[in-house]
């Protein structure tokens, strides 16, 4: 009887992209140490063994470039090769293809793409034919290859719900009978079902807070009766009778309360330990993140002419699986970041008396109940002139306002979107979306916060800290009036009682002084719009300090309730804009208490602050005015097309000539230019614009054919701002990088 292969697929895959993964890490290992013979050894394992399962599923083109990729790892153990930059391009190259092999065969494709001239450079690489010529890497494949091939995956999926991390190379696997793969939707299932009965715990303690409330009440009726005993003549028997019988009543009921008081003191250990059990299942390791870094900050520091050494400690450390696979893309913005703005280049880095490697540190821990993942460089630190220069560029500062603004809140504005420091925008970076993105993933999805510290000259280091997992959160309970409201308490930095009197204004905000420290402070019934208070006087203030990245915020509250550990529910659908809360709890007495989204709060504070300054602020509206400069009559008039459309006046220039005349007509707040153009090309055109002082400031789009390395660094060297290669050209690229540049 023929067998299904079909059905062991998706083992297949998985075991491939393990595999996979192990040779971009021992690959970057052995650039650095050629003749680590462990590590030569652990690849050749990989390699062979993608072969022989690609056989075994007959998938023959998988199993080609594997075994041409073996021959390789064995010539290198042999000796008979040496280990060279070139050859490491050439490995890695074969590793992108079969990775790209490998999820089609995953999603079920048919694997067409001719690899022959991949085979013959490994094949002459391994010294298995004449070498007609250097050995080397092949040239790029081009979009369409690419494309048939598949993208090899950045961030390999952790297995959906491994029992236990997977055993290093070269030891052999777990015997199937220890481990039981289950679909993560079960998992899922059993974590939303963990969270129900962490809900009931805390009705089951309401039920015997109320309990005992009755117990108290007929406790306080016996001895009510009991003082009437004696004092009611003809009726001391009845009387008799109602006090026994309430007597006996009251004594039940201590009874239950102690059994209830037993049974949920059992319930709460049982519900503790299942819960702890259960999250435990989702958990996995953040080196199923990290070790595929490795290979981009190779690749990183490659493309942009650098040489990093790239450190990770903590890869053990676990985490919810469902974070874990959502951390990966701000880390990898955050790792191009460290490698792009803060390492210096080699010469930089020699004339400032540093090595000439730049170093990179990725570290995670343990810390007070949750995770403290930490980016560090040692390069040249936060530019806050560059970072002031671009926010007056984008009026996020005003000028008389600009150098008393504090390094913290500059800081902040890096998080801002469409916020880069990059000298100019090309298709690939300074579009000031990567650590938007590390906002938006890290605190407001999961529930995280950041710290900045940056050194001038010597290092920066971000610092982030996310709860274990997102089904259960601590979380302070407090009221505001009447009215209950939940607060993360990984927000949390301290609680203090001070008096009224002890608030002072400071500029724009009212501020507490607490250990030499100004902490702006705001009533939480006034940002909510629920309630006003007086706090003048003596009365002594409850308040919580919370803190986002390096800012802290004062919170005046009525009451602490309690500190517990709580389900969070999303919002429903119809409630999702509401910016201040980002889910919702229930309460023992069933009771909908809003969990506080603290980064929309405090900005709502600073909001409520600028408009108490600057009441008479508004916002300029006007209409921005753009000149397109291209000698083709179509390209001209398709970007005139899309920017009308969106509301911007457009004037057209069919060279550069035509446009130095438009400029001394009108005033432009943007210029778009080609740079092939008769009379007067783009580069030209942007450095006369330059000269110009009524043109010195105007942000200048270049959109060209031109893709090559020295025509981007050319446009940056006359001025542009921005670099767009007409192939990877889209309306949504040319509109996100205008409303970076001019709003």
């Amino acid at each position: 009887m023929a067998i299904d292969m079909t059905k062991f697929l998706a083992r297949f895959v998985e075991e491939a992209r393990d595999h996979l993964a192990k040779l971009n890490e021992g690959l970057v290992h052995l650039e650095k140490n050629p003749q680590d013979s462990e590590i030569l050894n652990a690849v050749f394992r990989s390699a062979h063994t993608i072969k022989g399962s690609s056989r075994m599923m007959k998938l023959t083109r998988i199993t080609e470039a594997a075994h041409k990729l073996e021959d390789v790892f064995g010539a290198l153990r042999e000796k008979r090769i040496s280990h060279s930059s070139a050859l490491a391009d050439l490995l890695f190259q074969a590793i992108d293809v079969i990775s790209g092999m490998v999820e089609k065969a995953g999603a079920g494709q048919e694997i067409t793409v001719d690899h022959s001239a991949l085979y013959e450079a490994l094949a002459r690489a391994a010294g298995s034919v004449p070498a007609d010529g250097p050995t080397g890497c092949l040239p790029s494949p081009t979009p369409a290859q690419a494309e048939a091939s598949g993208p090899p995956p950045q961030n390999p999926a952790p297995e959906p719900a491994p029992a236990l991390p997977a055993a290093p190379a070269g030891e052999k696997k777990n015997k199937s009978s220890e481990t039981v793969r289950i679909h993560a939707d079960k998992l899922d299932d059993l974590i939303r079902l963990m969270g129900e009965v962490l809900s009931s715990q805390h009705r089951l303690k309401q039920r015997l807070h109320d309990i005992r409330e009755v117990e108290r009440i007929s406790g306080t009726s016996l001895k009510h009766l009991s003082l009437l005993e004696g004092t009611t003549g003809e009726g001391d028997a009845a009387m008799g009778q109602v006090i026994a019988s309430t007597r006996a009543l009251h004594a039940r009921i201590k009874q239950i309360v102690s059994s209830m008081g037993d049974d949920a003191a059992m319930h709460e250990l049982l519900a503790r330990e299942l819960q702890e059990k259960t999250l435990i299942l989702r958990m996995v390791p953040l080196s199923t993140v990290f070790d595929a870094l490795h290979r981009m900050v190779r690749d990183i520091a490659q493309t942009m002419g650098k040489s990093v050494d790239f450190v990770i400690e903590g890869g053990d450390i676990e985490l919810d699986k469902k974070m874990v696979e959502r951390i990966g893309e701000p880390l990898l913005h955050m790792i191009r970041n460290a490698i792009d703005h803060g390492i210096e280049s080699p010469q930089e880095r020699i004339a400032a008396g540093k090595p000439a490697n730049g170093r990179v540190r990725l570290s995670a821990c343990y810390d007070a109940g949750s995770v403290l993942i930490e980016l560090s460089d040692d390069g040249r630190g936060i530019a806050f002139d560059k970072i002031k220069e671009k926010a007056l560029r984008k009026r996020l500062l005003a000028e008389e306002n600009v150098n008393s603004v504090s390094e913290a809140a500059l800081i902040e504005l890096i998080f801002q979107p469409g916020f880069s420091t990059s000298p100019i925008i090309t298709d690939v970076s300074g579009r000031g979306v990567g650590m938007d993105v590390v906002k938006k993933n890290l605190v407001e999805e999961l529930k995280g916060n950041i710290r900045v510290e940056t050194k001038a000259g010597k290092s920066t280091t971000f610092g982030i800290r996310l709860p274990l997992n997102l089904a259960i959160m601590r979380i302070l309970l407090v009221t505001v009036g009447e009215t209950p409201f939940a607060i993360s308490a990984g927000d949390v930095v301290e609680i203090v009682r001070a008096p009224a009197s002890e608030l002072i204004a400071v500029v724009d905000k009212t501020a507490l002084k607490l250990r030499n420290e100004l902490i702006p402070v705001a009533d939480l019934g006034t940002l909510l719009r629920l309630t006003k208070r007086d706090k003048a006087g003596k009365e002594d203030l409850l308040i919580i300090i919370v803190r986002t990245g390096g800012e802290k915020l004062g919170l005046i509250v009525d009451a602490l309730v309690d500190e517990e550990d709580m389900v969070i529910k999303p919002l429903p659908a119809p409630m999702k804009n509401i910016k201040l809360v980002s889910g919702v709890t229930l309460s023992g007495k069933n009771e909908i208490i809003s969990v506080l989204h603290i980064p929309a709060i405090m900005e709502a504070a600073r909001e409520a602050r600028e408009a108490r300054h600057h009441p008479e602020q508004r916002k300029e509206e006007r209409n921005i005015r753009i000149l397109v400069v291209d000698d083709s009559v179509n390209t001209r008039e398709i970007e005139k097309n899309i920017l009308e459309a969106y509301g911007y006046e457009v004037d057209l220039a069919e060279d550069g000539l035509e446009a130095m005349e438009r400029v001394h007509l009108a005033k432009y707040d943007l210029v778009i230019t080609d740079v092939e153009m008769p009379r007067l090309d783009g580069f030209s055109l942007t450095e006369r614009l330059r000269r110009d002082q009524g043109y010195k400031e105007i942000p200048v789009i270049i959109v060209t054919s031109r893709e090559k390395e020295e025509d981007k660094r050319r446009g940056m060297m006359v001025g542009a701002d921005a670099y767009i290669v007409k192939d990877s050209f889209d309306q949504g690229n040319l509109l996100e990088t205008i409303q970076n540049l001019v709003g």
